[in-house]
């Protein structure tokens, strides 16, 4: 009985007279036993040769279609069996040499084969012409060179035949795209600009340039104290632009550690460092390719980092951690941060090349003690959404807790005020706030001597005895009314107007009315 190729390997490799690398083509000769078949050469190298032949000849003859692409990527040849596949693609069977095979073979990834040097020996190609069991291989000149590669249809109906296979594709092509559905929505915009509450004057400019800013493609810097909206504003102005189609990504850099910072950005190759994903990881930039980046507490990047960032900013190009490819972005940046920057610059904490670089359509945004007519509009939509996570039913605030909110300084601006509200909306049962729900968590506002207007004219100049003083109720309606009539003498009457500048609704607008002619 003759031995087979595979029985002979493995004898002589028990007996030590060929390892794996004399299989694979080195110095060593296989010597064969007495009886080995005659047909078979003598030498590994020549044996693979013959293997590798039989096996391309192999799959020639069993191949649905058979092409060929150059380095450049376009189509030198294609085989008669291939050819009957073009009309579903749209082209005549003579309209597809010297093309490149991205436009004629749809989703083909003949091209990546060629640039990585990578075979593809089984894979599935879709398009308008059906599924395809497909097998890619690179070709290679002398040198070792990719000069081209030869693509080959194995099967034109591999659902048929491979019905288990295709189930299991069809399966995770499906939980693939709903995990990008997914991925997609939590990158959307959450906010527009309508979602800046307010209409003090502050308000509306800061709303005016929102938009205006998100016509451009140029880089954003919100400046502004914490907690006053900026990674708020930062989602409306993406959601104003031409972008808003694509993702919003987001990173808090004082959140990160410095060591991480880089890989965050820029994303990390595969096996770039010890415990590295094997696939690799995009950054924050390839994340947001197409759309926006926000960078939230921009001042607070390590300086290492800022000559980095600032060459992303000028050449559009990140190269991952351990790669060394550049990929090409298409990234617009909004940064925010609630320091000083031209401080940083002038102690040398911070870039004066990069500031300049984000400083290019600066942002302010107000301070809640900057725009406290905006106060009872903010309250209300505060209160509704701490009524909507907190599943309770929506509370309403008495003039004097307003009285007292308005006394208090906000240090933590509107996430302050939230809190606050918060707090006083899960500590009672009491469907209406009055100032007792807040006194205990704002001490400072409830001692302060802060005099409304109203009653500072009515106790008159030093020296002279002052009137009897008015209750705050009191105070708090003299002040509407003549905040009412301050407004419709600016609108001209204009009721809907008016209650824009006020900030408050029309319907409430027209309930104060009436008090107007009794004051």
């Amino acid at each position: 009985m003759v031995p087979t190729l595979d029985a002979v390997i493995h004898n002589y490799k028990r007996l030590g007279e060929i390892d794996d690398k004399g299989c694979r083509g080195a110095r060593y000769s296989v010597r064969v036993p007495d009886t080995p078949s005659p047909s078979l050469p003598a030498d590994a190298q020549a044996l693979l040769k013959l293997a590798a032949q039989s096996m391309f000849e192999t799959l020639a003859h069993t191949a649905m279609g058979t092409l060929v692409v150059d380095r450049q990527h376009r189509i030198v040849w294609i085989s008669e069996g291939y050819k009957r596949f073009l009309p579903a693609l749209g082209h005549a069977e003579d309209d597809f040499v010297g093309r490149r095979v991205e436009e004629v073979v749809p989703n083909t990834l003949m091209a990546h084969v060629i640039d990585s040097g990578q075979p593809m020996l089984v894979d599935l190609l879709t398009n308008q012409a059906g599924t395809f069991l497909v097998s890619r291989l690179p070709l290679r000149d002398e040198r070792g060179t990719v000069i081209g590669a030869l693509g080959m249809v194995l099967l034109d109906h591999p659902e048929t035949t491979m019905q288990p296979l295709i189930t299991k594709f069809s399966r995770l092509q499906r939980e693939l795209d709903d995990a990008r559905q997914q991925l997609a929505a939590q990158r959307r915009p959450k906010f527009t600009v309508a979602s800046f509450i307010g209409a003090s004057p502050q308000a509306m400019e800061v709303k005016r340039q929102a938009r205006r800013v998100a016509q451009t493609d140029s880089t954003v810097l919100l400046l502004g104290e914490t907690g006053t909206g900026k990674e708020l504003l930062a989602h409306a102005i993406h959601a104003a632009s031409g972008r808003a189609a694509r993702p919003f990504v987001g990173v808090n850099i004082a959140a990160v550690p410095d060591s991480l910072l880089e890989a965050e950005f820029f994303g990390v190759a595969p096996g770039a460092y010890t415990g590295a994903e094997r696939k690799g990881r995009d950054g924050k930039f390839k994340l947001a390719d197409g759309g926006t980046l926000f960078l939230d507490e921009i001042g607070d990047m390590p300086l290492a980092l800022q000559a980095k960032l600032l060459r992303v900013l000028q050449e559009q190009e990140v190269e991952p951690l351990g790669s060394n490819a550049v990929q090409r972005v298409d990234v617009r940046i909004i940064a925010a941060t609630s320091r000083d920057l031209p401080a940083m610059v002038a102690e040398g904490g911070f870039r004066a090349d990069l500031y300049y670089r984000l400083n290019v359509l600066p942002v302010r945004l107000p301070a809640l003690r900057e725009r406290m007519a905006d106060l009872e509009a903010l309250v209300e939509a505060l209160a509704d959404d701490v009524a909507r996570r907190s599943g309770l039913p929506h509370k309403s605030l008495e003039p004097d807790a307003l009285a007292l909110l308005a006394a208090h300084r906000w240090p933590g601006n509107i996430r302050e005020l939230r809190n606050v509200l918060e707090q006083a909306t899960l500590m009672t049962d009491d469907m209406t706030l009055s100032a007792r729900h807040f006194r205990g968590m704002l001490p400072m506002a409830a001692e302060a001597a802060v005099v409304p207007p109203a009653i500072e004219a009515a106790a008159g100049p030093p020296g002279v005895p002052a009137a009897k003083p008015k209750s705050l109720p009191e105070a708090i309606a003299e002040l509407e009314c003549r905040a009412i009539r301050e407004a419709l003498a600016a609108t001209g009457g204009n009721k809907l107007a008016a209650s824009r500048l006020l900030g408050i609704s029309r319907a409430t607008l027209y309930e104060k009315l009436p008090h107007l002619s009794s004051s």
